[in-house]
């Protein structure tokens, strides 16, 4: 018995000092990782925190200037998407305009003169509201298509005017500041095509197939 709690004591003693080595190894790996490196020079060092506190400098200072530009767009811009939206209640009043004017009932009637004075009363109003918070029609007739501003639907053929030219504006294009809420869906002219010479044009590609065969 006596032998038993005496080996009992020698193991204990020996998983303790094995214990107490593992912890004074894993101090010294600490100790050793929390050094600074032996062959680093005092001005080296120096120079890594230095490199260091600038570039946290750098990123502190675009974060700023990103945090301002967003504030900035959002105070500039933070009706965008509503003013885009309320685009289509001018929209629904032209095309319910133009509907009336081409009711063969209403045609020609004092009714109509008085809604349509209406209508373009309220359109002036909307426009006016549109101005004072920076938004404004975008010009289109007679001017030469351009791709930031115009999208053509369609092409009209017209000799007094140069190709490219908007010639029918068929919806609207509104700029709110320096951006574009939506562009002008446009019509542009195009050169008349003369019949005659396409056909001509069309039998000399056909003539050579015509004569090998």
């Amino acid at each position: 018995m006596e032998k038993e709690e005496i080996n009992n004591k020698e193991n204990t003693k020996d998983k303790t000092e094995d214990s107490s080595e593992d912890q004074k190894e894993t101090q010294k790996n600490s100790e050793e990782t929390s050094q600074p490196d032996e062959q680093s020079s005092p001005q080296e060092e120096l120079d890594n925190l230095k490199d260091k506190l600038a570039r946290t400098f750098a990123e502190m200072e675009n974060q700023r200037r990103r945090y301002e530009k967003e504030k900035e767009d959002a105070f500039e811009y933070g009706g965008f998407a509503f003013a885009k939206e309320a685009l289509n209640l001018l929209d629904n009043l032209e095309r319910s305009k133009i509907s009336l004017e081409n009711d063969e009932a209403l045609k020609n009637t004092e009714a109509l003169k008085k809604v349509s004075e209406h209508f373009e009363i309220i359109n002036k109003d909307m426009l006016s509201i549109l101005k004072k918070n920076n938004i404004e029609p975008i010009k289109s007739i007679n001017e030469k298509l351009d791709p930031n501003l115009h999208q053509a639907m369609m092409e009209i053929e017209d000799e007094t005017k140069e190709p490219g030219t908007i010639v029918q504006e068929i919806q609207k294009g509104f700029m709110m500041k320096d951006r574009l809420l939506r562009p002008s869906l446009v019509g542009v002219s195009k050169k008349k095509i003369d019949k005659e010479l396409e056909k001509d044009k069309k039998t000399q590609e056909n003539q050579p197939e015509n004569e090998e065969n």
